[in-house]
């Protein structure tokens, strides 16, 4: 089954890190990614850019509005995200407790995909 790993953390967090400790946390990612891949796990991953890059999209009555931002104010933001294919929620929870976020005060929400169409 696939899954979608959404990691979450507090945008404000990354900024203060100094640039050592972001390229400590890059290679700790570019490790995962490499472990989850030769596991079999790993489909896709991406670092998303800051929520001020967001663009939202809503359709209301017909009519398009799009703005700049998030859809919804909120202290976490969704930072990256990974897909990938396990046997079952178990084995997706084992990946995500590895994910780099869920160690430095960030979170990994799971979902499971489905593809209907």
């Amino acid at each position: 089954m696939k899954y979608m790993l959404l990691i979450y953390l507090e945008e404000n967090s990354w900024q203060s890190l100094t640039e050592a400790e972001r390229q400590a946390v890059y290679a700790e990612y570019r490790q995962f990614s490499q472990d989850i891949a030769s596991s079999g796990h790993y489909i896709s991953g991406s670092e998303l850019h800051p929520v001020s890059m967001a663009t939202s999209v809503r359709v209301r009555n017909g009519d398009q509005l799009t703005t700049d931002g998030p859809f919804v104010g909120m202290k976490e933001a969704v930072g990256g995200m990974f897909i990938l294919e396990a046997d079952d929620l178990d084995a997706a929870i084992e990946v995500a407790a590895r994910v780099p976020a869920a160690r430095y005060g960030g979170a990994v929400e799971i979902r499971p995909s489905e593809v209907y169409w």
